[in-house]
Formats: C-alpha cells, structure tokens, sequence
C-alpha cells in the first residue's frame, strides 16, 4: 500500500493527526511498498540508464556542492537521497516510540554520495539495505511505544506540518520519497530513451 499523503500536502491534516492509523504493522507494510515500487521503477535498467543524468530545467538544489545545484538527479542520486531521508526520519521514530525526546539539531543524516552509486546492482543493495534499515528501526520501538515524546522542531515546521510523534516521524520520511515518485517516473523515462535505437 502506498500511502497517500495529500491530505498533508493539501493541508488539511497535520501528521499526527494524519498517523493515528499507523502502527508497526502498517508502516512495515508502507515502507515494502515503497521500496519495491522504486525497485520496480528501475526493473532492467543499465548502469549507464541509473547514472544517466537527466535533463531538468527545474534542478535547482541551494545545497549541493558548487558546480552541482542545476544539475539533474540520475536514478542512482534520487535513491541515495530519498533512502537517507526515510533512514533519518525512521531513527528519530524509534527514539521518539522510547520516550526519549529529541531536538532538532543533530540530524541523525547519512546521504551516501551520488557519484559513488554507478551501477544498478549498487541501487538495488542501497534500496534493500534501506528497506532492512527501516524496518530495524521499526523493530526498535517498545511493544507499547510512547506516543506523547516529540521531536524538537522549528516553530515554522510545526506551523506546516504540526508536531511528530514516533509514527508521524517515520510517515514524514516516507511522505518525502513518495513525493520524489514523478521525479523517478521522468528521469526513468528519460533513461529508457537515451537507449533506444536510433
């Protein structure tokens, strides 16, 4: 099941709201989802189609390093980017489930390097290894996991988005990956044909 978050993106729901419904057993079954739909996206891909870098008009990322921030994301970027970020919002979930508050700063962050990804084998490890990843953080959490500790955040991101509990931390991850799919669809698109024949 792929979650849909447009509640969220409409702004109608805030995430705790919006993760009422989610235990253990639905974001198991949310993040498998997620992993085998981008598994799917790059089914038979060559190395040269998942490092292929795709012409985007609207690459604009104030956070890449110099020379980098209009350049288009191959396959192999857009996972290395969206893995990390579930990654980081499943492990502050599993302290959050222990009561254990957490601020803001520091980011529990590790984005293996895009550059370093260049063949499809190496996506599909870095997209299991994240789908172990989470579901360990899953397992991480108490039979009865704290649902009142919540992250420390900026009072703009709570204004957005509300506070995050332990669910909604491990959803917000997941909103961010799913919301990066039309990007994986146009790049995939793009890859498939620079390789068909002339």
């Amino acid at each position: 099941m792929i979650v849909d978050f447009s509640p969220i993106d409409r702004q109608e729901l805030k995430m705790l709201e919006f993760a009422r419904s989610y235990g253990v057993t639905e974001l198991k079954a949310a993040t498998n989802a997620s992993i085998d739909r981008m598994l799917a996206l790059i089914a038979g891909m060559s190395d040269a189609q998942v490092t292929l870098l795709p012409h985007d008009p609207h690459a604009n990322d104030p956070d890449a390093v110099a020379g980098e921030e209009h350049i288009g994301w191959s396959l192999a970027h857009l996972i290395v980017h969206v893995t990390a970020s579930a990654e980081e919002w499943a492990g502050y979930s599993a302290t959050l489930a222990r009561g254990i508050p957490y601020p803001a700063e520091p980011r529990l962050r590790y984005e293996t390097h895009w550059q370093d990804i260049t063949t499809y084998a190496q996506c599909v490890q870095r997209l299991e290894e994240s789908r172990r990843m989470r579901l360990a953080f899953l397992d991480a959490w108490p039979d009865a996991p704290n649902l009142n500790t919540l992250r420390g955040l900026s009072e703009r991101f709570i204004e957005r988005f509300g506070p995050m509990n332990a669910p909604a931390a491990f959803l917000f991850g997941l909103r961010h990956e799913i919301g990066h799919y039309e990007q994986f669809v146009e790049v995939a698109r793009q890859a498939k044909e620079a390789a068909a024949p002339a």
